[in-house]
């Protein structure tokens, strides 16, 4: 069965839209993590809290959030998205972004205090000073976006609700398993699961590896 050219098919379909949605939600999370931990302004802890809150939302409750959205009565059902591929990855970009937001916020924050005033001091621009932190923090970054991926890697929930899992369009490997569960096709929902596993696992490796060169490196 995993030699299947459907399987190929979830497959690819499953890493290319986790892979586009976690970098979506980098391009928006690294940012806005940086403003809130450098930022000093009022709300700013309402705002983290909010962040904070998004990190443990429910992705049934996404799914349905942008379902809605994406409907035809909906605010955005002229952009005809919903059962799509791209209705699957701003689903998952909601899912991912504030736990990429939330866990930058922290790297940074951690980092000290007087590190971005000393940059600042020796004449950096304010671009060179955040880009600086990054760096200083790219290991905590790193792990910020393995967790973004694995959020959104196994995510089933939202992606059934505005994909549909429908067959050869939206059907990725969650919710072909959820698939094969409900027909009783155990033995095909456990080889999808152990595909799945050793998948993100490869991934989640490959970006370990990185991490702990660079600390390595650090050292």
């Amino acid at each position: 069965m995993l030699f299947d050219s459907e399987i190929f098919q979830i497959t690819a379909l499953s890493l290319q839209v986790s892979a586009l949605a976690t970098l979506l939600s980098l391009v928006i999370g690294l940012p806005f993590g940086t403003w809130l931990a450098l930022g000093r302004f009022r709300g700013r802890d309402v705002i983290l809290s909010i962040v904070n809150t998004g990190m443990a939302l429910p992705p049934v409750v996404v799914g349905l959030v942008v379902a809605m959205s994406l409907w035809r009565s909906g605010p955005l059902g002229d952009w005809k998205l919903i059962y799509t591929p791209w209705a699957i990855v701003i689903a998952q970009v909601v899912i991912a972004s504030p736990v990429v937001t939330g866990l930058t916020a922290a790297a940074l924050a951690a980092l000290d205090p007087r590190l971005s005033q000393q940059l600042l001091g020796l004449g950096a621009s304010r671009p060179q000073m955040i880009w600086r932190l990054w760096r200083e923090a790219r290991l905590p970054l790193l792990a910020a976006l393995m967790a973004g991926f694995g959020s959104v890697i196994s995510e089933v929930g939202a992606s059934m609700m505005v994909g549909g899992n429908i067959r050869g369009q939206t059907r990725v490997l969650t919710t072909a398993i959820v698939l094969e569960t409900s027909k009783g096709e155990f033995e095909s929902a456990l080889a999808l699961s152990a595909l799945l596993l050793v998948i993100t696992y490869l991934i989640n490796l490959a970006l370990t590896w990185i991490q702990q060169r660079g600390r390595r490196k650090v050292e």
